[in-house]
């Protein structure tokens, strides 16, 4: 039977069904959160006290890295705790306000990961331009604009579950409240949800991913036009790093949230939920850094110091 939501409890199965998995489990989500927060604020502090680095592209990385902390951190705390007490009881109010925030850094993310590759293509398309188009004022508005549109964005997904039927107590097969899992819990596998999964998906996603893809198309047209090898090298890899992020960002999201629901698993969607929530934040600094000669040449010149 339906009961107010302020009464609504939710228990989050995490990985009970696992339980033989249960200590290597624990050990491997509280190291990546660790190495996500480590591996980020290193990089956040090489860009920030590093000169030769304050250019948009790694203005933008920072916005990403910082992104990417706060991103694990509405997960992982909650998941950690699960595993030390065995409990995965979650108030209605406190499920929501998670699915607001997971919602609401995803979409920062989309339009992050969007700005950047433009910044590829105007670094790399229109290079005489670039210090011009790519302005110190117009990234902060450009970066500002991806936080408030990522917060806005969540408005409509979020309100849509909390005006959703529950029962008085329901079983989430995941490790956090996902959009996906609370939709197969609501009382008739609610509309309202459903609608908001797909307005949400064509307002960001689609938009997102479109403006990307041409960004790279562009990209690509001008790197084949170049004449030498070395010249076609140096342009590709400037967007190397973001490109390999980009593709898999997108490949893990179109497989979780937009394929048929036929062929993937509830089991097969955690596991890819674990590559998209806590996979990408980990290998964020690590690709712009190892594949990035520049980084490595400030860490250098810090570690010196």
């Amino acid at each position: 039977m339906h009961r107010r939501n302020d009464t609504v409890e939710f228990f989050i199965v995490g990985f009970s069904d696992a339980p033989n998995l249960w200590f290597p489990l624990f050990i491997f989500f509280l190291l990546v959160y660790i190495l996500t927060i480590v591996g980020n604020l290193t990089l956040i502090l090489i860009i920030c006290y590093s000169s030769s680095l304050k250019t948009p592209m790694y203005f933008f990385l920072c916005n990403l890295s910082f992104l990417d902390i706060v991103y694990t951190s509405v997960t992982s705390p909650k998941l950690i705790h699960i595993f030390v007490t065995n409990n995965g009881r979650t108030s209605f109010s406190e499920c929501i306000i998670q699915l607001f925030f997971i919602v609401a850094f995803w979409n920062t993310e989309y339009l992050i990961l969007t700005v950047m590759s433009y910044d590829r293509y105007v670094a790399i398309c229109k290079p005489l331009h670039y210090t011009m188009i790519m302005k110190s004022t117009v990234c902060r508005i450009a970066a500002a604009g991806t936080w408030i549109g990522g917060l806005l964005g969540s408005i409509t997904p979020t309100g849509s579950t909390a005006m959703a039927k529950f029962r008085e107590f329901n079983t989430l097969n995941h490790f956090f409240c996902d959009i996906k899992a609370l939709e197969k819990v609501a009382i008739g596998n609610d509309s309202y949800i459903r609608n908001a999964i797909f307005i949400h998906g064509l307002l960001y996603v689609a938009t997102a991913f479109t403006f990307t893809l041409i960004s790279y198309i562009f990209i690509v047209t001008t790197v084949l036009k170049i004449h030498t090898k070395r010249g076609k090298y140096k342009a590709f890899s400037t967007c190397a790093s973001h490109l390999s992020i980009v593709s898999l960002f997108y490949t893990l999201l179109f497989g979780l949230y937009f394929s048929p629901k036929s062929t993937v698993s509830l089991n097969q969607g955690k596991v890819l939920t674990v590559l998209y929530v806590y996979m990408i934040p980990l290998l964020n600094p690590v690709v712009y850094s190892f594949r990035n000669r520049d980084v490595k040449e400030a860490c250098r010149k810090i570690l010196t110091m």
